[in-house]
């Protein structure tokens, strides 16, 4: 880790998270390439980006969705009982559920013009791992968002079946620790500032911004999302938002 030994936690997490955040520019960055890609490819046929985390991965998705500055062309898969504000100790239950993700995509269908984003910092929990599976299947490709260091360590709890990394097209490491948490201090024996958020929000964003510049480069110009909070903003986006939902 980069910090100096005597900062402040917060400026050591502050630190953890730039480092994170810059060296996507650089190891990770034929990946973003890689992803972008694959985005520009299906956005040229007039597929679609849909998008699916669990727990907190799920903001990504989130993120992605009817955002000033973000593509139209965002379907988020949103589901209730994997977010944490309604039961958090039961989504934990549904995400290790086998066969949710066969009913997660009866309810959700992906045409096979679309592409699949899915994030998952552990890249081991049942749901996350078959809705990468039948999408495959099914000839989509399939982007995940994954720490390649807790997917790879001893310490994870076991996956059901193949890791996340194992079944997409395109896997982007986020480059967290085990665990999430990064930082360590004296007297406490838990670590605290969990990194994935952050970065993975860096990573969709910069697939994003990627694909759209060539995408224009190419002559196109897709659907973006201006802010409504600035002058004109809801009449720029009046023209796209009857295809804004998130299924």
């Amino acid at each position: 880790m980069s910090e100096s030994a005597d900062a402040s936690a917060g400026r050591r997490y502050l630190q953890e998270a730039a480092r994170l955040v810059e060296r996507l520019s650089s190891e990770e960055w034929p990946n973003i390439e890689k992803a972008a890609e694959v985005v520009v490819a299906t956005l040229e046929r007039g597929g679609a980006i849909h998008i699916f985390g669990t727990g907190h991965s799920h903001i990504l998705a989130e993120e992605l969705f009817y955002r000033a500055g973000g593509l139209e062309r965002v379907r988020p898969i949103l589901f209730e009982g994997l977010m944490l504000h309604a039961a958090p100790k039961l989504s934990t239950s549904l995400e290790r559920l086998p066969g949710l993700a066969a009913a997660l995509l009866s309810d959700h269908p992906i045409p096979p013009e679309d592409v699949l984003i899915v994030a998952s910092n552990s890249g081991g929990n049942a749901v996350v791992c078959e809705l990468a599976a039948s999408a495959r299947r099914g000839g989509i490709p399939v982007i995940a968002i994954v720490s390649r260091r807790h997917a790879s360590s001893g310490a994870a709890r076991a996956a059901e079946s193949a890791n996340l990394e194992d079944l997409a097209d395109v896997v982007i490491d986020n480059g967290g620790a085990v665990g999430d948490a990064a930082i360590e201090m004296p007297g406490f024996e838990r670590r605290v500032g969990p990194t994935s958020t952050v970065v993975g929000a860096a990573i969709v964003n910069a697939v994003v911004a990627e694909a759209v510049d060539r995408l224009v480069a190419r002559g196109l110009r897709p659907d973006v999302f201006v802010s409504s909070n600035v002058a004109g903003g809801d009449d720029a986006n009046r023209e796209i938002l009857h295809d804004a939902k998130p299924g």
